[in-house]
């Protein structure tokens, strides 16, 4: 992936943020979120539609500054999905390079080889429930190393099998942390927690901690 970008590169955003980090293994941190607006896929149960379209555009400058002026050393780059815009890679390497310890969250559909090896990498696998299973792109799995994650939000049963067969065919936690989330309001964590305690799976069961602060709220958590 080609890396080299204008200096008036701009990216669409969303929002940027602080929050408590909610659903990775930094989950319970303080950390700043940058939004990116767009995404390439249209989940079922999303729960950031607003960022699907909407996005002001901002250059690389304002947004770092903006980083820099909410005073958190942990940042995470979300979306909508940001791997479809040109500048995010750009970034991300910015980010790292001022000293932040970075993380991307991505939808699992776009090459993630030209994102900085420095990144923490969230793959969000999508299961069937989605309506975007066929979209994974499966050799962004060969680019993960210790400290990335892999993620699957189940709603139910078939996507629970789903994910399940893919830890086990993919010998997943071999090559990342493994994460089963529940989808909040259609399959109850406890009822998830007993189907990975009954198989003896590898994985951590991640409730979205954000949500359980803050239940109202839908942006800037």
């Amino acid at each position: 992936m080609d890396t080299m970008v204008p200096v008036a590169a701009t990216l669409k955003v969303s929002e940027i943020f602080l929050s408590i980090q909610g659903e990775s293994l930094r989950a319970g941190f303080p950390c700043t979120i940058v939004r990116l607006g767009g995404c390439n896929l249209r989940c079922s149960w999303c729960d950031t539609e607003y960022a699907w379209d909407e996005g002001e555009d901002m250059s690389l400058s304002t947004v770092l500054a903006r980083v820099g002026g909410l005073g958190c050393r942990r940042v995470e780059v979300t979306g909508g999905e940001p791997l479809i815009q040109p500048s995010t890679c750009e970034l991300l390497r910015r980010l790292c390079d001022g000293g932040y310890e970075v993380l991307l969250e991505t939808n699992g559909s776009v090459d993630i080889s030209g994102v900085d090896a420095r990144v923490i990498k969230v793959i969000d696998v999508k299961c069937p429930s989605s309506g975007e299973a066929d979209t994974t792109r499966w050799e962004n799995l060969d680019n993960l190393i210790r400290g990335d994650e892999i993620k699957f939000v189940i709603a139910d049963r078939k996507d629970y099998e789903y994910a399940l067969s893919a830890v086990q065919a993919r010998d997943l936690p071999r090559r990342a942390m493994v994460s089963f989330s529940p989808v909040t309001g259609r399959l109850a964590s406890d009822e998830l927690a007993a189907w990975i305690l009954a198989d003896r799976i590898d994985v951590r069961l991640n409730l979205q901690l954000h949500k359980i602060i803050w239940p109202e709220k839908v942006r800037g958590v």
